[in-house]
């Protein structure tokens, strides 16, 4: 299969050169387009105001595979690749492996998941991948898994307009739990400014959020408790596979705001 892969970390980051050289190793024909620096947190942010330069990049993937890196955010890398860099369009999109998960709310700022989106827009099947750790480093265990989804995945496509968000927990392969189907949480932080002062005596701020609490879930109007929410999951040592979907609306308060009289003034 023809293999887009992009992320936020960088071109340079280990878990895309794991994820890339794993894939290339089992015959796919694998492109990378990342972004030259680390670019987490863009959400789908896209550049309008000044040029996107892509430069090939060398000797750090195997040599089967291709790379760019590109200036720009991780959809910009996404859309760079489908419409100028690319002969043909790809059989998927993949972006990561993410240092650090992407689980509940955080899907919104995260640009590993909106580089997936990206493709999902083109009408392209996607999949995001994130190992739940800043720190752990054994990736992996997490690319022989997307090699065999990907296999799985091909004998089974996804539903259209829909992605997948895998997390992996970041312990041994001998303590994963399993794989499961989980639900979208919701993580809320405290954001905390620190106010310093640059050289030149001028005050600016650093963001430096916590994570405050995961908040509890109330069953879902369509599937109940049947499937764990994706932080939970993580926290019981499950690989979770999350459905994701780019149409925002939310259908039942749709239905239950229809029959409301609307003044105009």
């Amino acid at each position: 299969m023809k293999l887009l892969i992009s992320n936020d970390d960088g071109v340079f980051a280990l878990g895309v050169r794991v994820l890339a050289d794993t894939l290339a190793r089992a015959g796919h024909e694998v492109t990378v387009v990342c972004p030259d620096q680390e670019r987490s947190a863009t959400g789908h942010g896209l550049t309008m105001h000044q040029p996107i330069r892509a430069q090939i990049v060398e000797s750090i993937f195997a040599p089967a595979v291709k790379a760019w890196a590109c200036s720009g955010t991780p959809a910009d890398c996404v859309k760079l690749a489908l419409w100028a860099l690319l002969d043909t369009r790809p059989d998927w999109v993949l972006a990561g492996i993410n240092q650090g998960q992407n689980l509940g709310t955080d899907v919104l700022y995260s640009g590993t998941v909106s580089a997936a989106m990206e493709g999902l827009f083109e009408g392209i099947p996607s999949i995001a991948f994130s190992l739940a750790s800043y720190t752990y480093t054994d990736f992996q265990p997490a690319a022989d898994f997307a090699r065999h989804l990907l296999e799985q995945l091909g004998e089974s496509p996804l539903p259209l307009k829909t992605l997948l968000n895998v997390n992996f927990p970041a312990v041994p392969p001998e303590e994963i739990a399993g794989v499961t189907l989980s639900r979208q949480g919701v993580r809320r932080y405290v954001d905390i400014f620190e106010k310093r002062t640059d050289p030149r005596g001028k005050t600016y701020y650093w963001l430096a959020g916590e994570l405050l609490e995961d908040v509890p879930q109330a069953p879902d109007p369509l599937v109940g408790e049947r499937f764990p929410t994706d932080v939970q999951a993580i926290r019981d040592n499950y690989i979770t596979i999350t459905p994701l979907q780019y149409n925002l609306t939310d259908a039942n308060a749709l239905l239950s705001l229809d029959g409301r009289q609307w003044r105009v003034g």
